[in-house]
């Protein structure tokens, strides 16, 4: 069994803690929390285990009457590997303490790619990452088009991607972000932050990407255009992305996906937890080859969408197990088909 820590328990260290819990190759033996939340009550009443970041952290939870069981320096102690969930830039202090105790861990896409040196995404460098101590799983959006470009370019050859981004303005939980009431570009300036990110995986071709805020809170929405260098067709390409491992291509006309909010209606029918969608998200009867580019619209869920990966990854640094019986293993128990 590999033991692992989640060190945060925000939106993904939740997710990660509960989909831990689910491997049969993993034990979760805690969780860390500063406040007496209610996330912090909901973690013990799933019984696990409990521990602060700090001695002021301890005094206070436990003042509320939640049961604390140390602080973060016992957990990480008492585990194989960490998964890195604390508030964004907090890796960067957290890394010297792993380090100091010699465990492995996995950081967010919130964190620089210098901090590891080594950004992750298990369908494009799975076998690459085994055995290091640190890597990084890059952000939802990156996660996504990692996926996806991986995939094109193992068949057709990409020359450059081309990505616009219209993003959730925040979380649905966050309610002193928004909605908002207006377009925000973020940035002004191109690229924003999206390509370079991509880049840190897959090196091999510009990815050039443009993003804004929009009012909503479910999910991301992508525009590529990808200029490749086989020609092909329409149908071979979405042949291609419907065998793609961790893609889910749906159909407007077809199947009443008209919005983002078909798709997270469709994981509630489907009974995912939290209405979670693990997959890449592209519209079939949005892609088109026009010349030697490829277009086509996609949805990314930007709450759940590193879930899968931060679970490989924690197998690939342990080392024992190979890329595809981690992503069957992780896949199986999220109900992600293959």
């Amino acid at each position: 069994m590999i033991n692992v820590a989640v060190n945060g328990y925000g939106v993904i260290g939740r997710r990660i803690a509960d989909t831990v819990a689910l491997q049969p190759d993993m034990k979760l033996v805690g969780i860390t929390k500063v406040k007496p939340d209610y996330k912090a009550r909901s973690a013990v009443q799933k019984g696990y285990k409990l521990f602060a970041i700090d001695g002021k952290s301890k005094q206070t939870l436990s003042e509320a009457g939640i049961p604390v069981q140390g602080v973060l320096k016992d957990l990480v102690s008492q585990v194989d590997v960490v998964v890195d969930s604390s508030p964004e830039e907090s890796g960067s202090q957290n890394i010297a303490l792993y380090r100091e105790l010699g465990k492995k861990a996995v950081f967010q896409g919130g964190e620089e790619h210098e901090l590891t040196g080594f950004s992750f995404v298990a369908q494009c460098n799975y076998e690459k990452a085994r055995n290091r101590q640190f890597v990084r799983a890059v952000s939802c959006n990156s996660t996504a088009l990692c996926r996806v470009l991986h995939s094109l370019d193992e068949v057709f050859g990409i020359s450059k991607a081309n990505v616009v981004i219209a993003r959730r303005a925040t979380d649905p939980d966050d309610s002193s972000k928004g909605p908002i009431d207006a377009v925000v570009l973020d940035p002004i300036t191109v690229p924003s932050h999206h390509g370079p990110d991509v880049n840190t995986v897959l090196p091999n071709f510009p990815v050039i990407s443009m993003a804004m805020k929009i009012p909503t809170t479910h999910m991301h929405l992508h525009t590529l255009i990808v200029s490749i260098k086989v020609p092909t067709t329409t149908d071979a390409v979405v042949t291609k992305l419907e065998k793609t491992n961790r893609v889910m291509m749906i159909d407007g006309k077809k199947e009443g996906f008209k919005s983002t909010a078909n798709i997270i209606d469709l994981a509630r029918e489907i009974g995912r937890p939290r209405n979670d969608i693990y997959e890449s998200v592209i519209w079939r009867d949005s892609v088109k080859v026009i010349g030697n580019e490829i277009y086509f619209f996609m949805a990314v869920h930007q709450e759940a969408i590193v879930t899968p990966e931060n679970i490989d990854a924690i197998r690939a640094l342990v080392g024992k197990t190979d890329q595809s019986e981690s992503i069957a293993m992780t896949n199986r128990t999220l109900g992600i088909r293959a």
